[in-house]
């Protein structure tokens, strides 16, 4: 917002982030998704958000609108390890974590890591598991680390989970549980591309034959990036009206008549990290109110439920956090 300053002192301090060379960093990512990805600009940008932010994204959309294609290449273009979990209805904890098994040899039990040991972990259709597979993702995705029998394994960072669902198939699916939703820093809904970028799309793929592929593909940033990246988005400065902005925002959820749950403290500090995040990827060196306002909906929507009336009225949440956003006044 044009109209938000930041005092001259403050400035010269900010001055000494490496902005510019993240904000390159993460474009360059940008630019090499959206050569594969066509028509999903906002969603890219808001997972570059989320990797700044070192948080997991959950990604709910039709069939066909490259979810898990996008997944896929972001991983791709991080010198990182990549796994993939395909999650149904007869998975169990143990397929994901991993599990105790007797060495003979040893006379004794090892631990053989599941596939959520990874950098970058898709979980493909998270919604086809029931609550005792959720359940093996609370420790992970919340405290980087699993605990089997015991013992504790932490993750290498960094750590992100990319998970996929499909909003309009019910049967064979499960509710994800309130708690594992909360560890979802965004909830990003991925709608059709316009028309112009389809067709773009669908000649891309005519020209390649149908043929596309990633193995060809390299790195563009490493692990130790990522970790830099992040080290710099910590020292992004928010002003302390700013910091009571966000938590009138997250308040205002759980006193409003038009919802029977409200966002956690957790969603407070997921809403300041991904200002602070999407800050650095808009090239400055301070959070202002508009990216507060943006990053809104893609924090919260998950984190709140609607009342059963304001559902049979066909409000959504958005809807609703559109009200307080605009109810509640910008800090100047």
């Amino acid at each position: 917002m044009e109209t938000y300053k930041s005092n001259p002192e403050e400035q010269e301090y900010q001055s000494r982030i490496p902005v510019a060379q993240v904000a390159a960093m993460m474009d360059k990512v940008k630019d090499t998704i959206a050569q594969v990805v066509v028509g999903q600009d906002v969603m890219i940008e808001q997972l570059m958000v989320a990797l700044l932010a070192d948080g997991h994204v959950l990604l709910e959309g039709v069939p066909g609108v490259a979810k898990t294609l996008t997944a896929k290449t972001m991983a791709k273009m991080v010198a990182a390890d990549f796994s993939r979990i395909q999650f149904t209805p007869d998975l169990m904890p143990s397929d994901v974590i991993g599990t105790n098994i007797f060495n003979p040899q040893k006379g004794s039990f090892d631990f053989k890591q599941g596939p959520i040991f990874g950098n970058i972990v898709l979980i493909d259709e998270i919604n086809r598991s029931p609550a005792k597979t959720q359940a093996a993702l609370f420790e992970v995705m919340e405290e980087r680390q699993i605990t089997s029998d015991g013992v504790t394994y932490p993750m290498e960072a960094p750590f992100m989970v990319i998970a996929t669902q499909n909003p309009i198939e019910h049967e064979g699916t499960y509710r994800l549980p309130e708690a594992q939703l909360d560890r979802f820093l965004f909830k990003i809904n991925v709608q059709y591309p316009k028309l112009e970028e389809e067709i773009l799309m669908l000649q891309q793929h005519h020209e390649q034959k149908g043929a596309l592929s990633l193995e060809g593909m390299r790195p563009v940033i490493s692990k130790q990036d990522i970790d830099y990246c992040r080290s710099v988005v910590k020292q992004v400065r928010v002003e302390p009206k700013l910091l009571q902005y966000i938590i009138q925002i997250v308040a205002d959820t759980r006193n409003n008549p038009s919802l029977f749950l409200g966002a956690s403290p957790r969603a407070a500090i997921a809403l300041l990290n991904a200002a602070k995040g999407l800050a650095i990827l808009r090239g400055r060196e301070f959070v202002t109110p508009d990216d507060i306002k943006e990053i809104v909906p893609v924090v919260l929507r998950h984190r709140i439920a609607l009342t059963p009336e304001k559902e049979m009225e066909g409000m959504n949440p958005d809807d609703v956090l559109k009200e307080i956003v605009g109810r509640i006044e910008i800090p100047r």
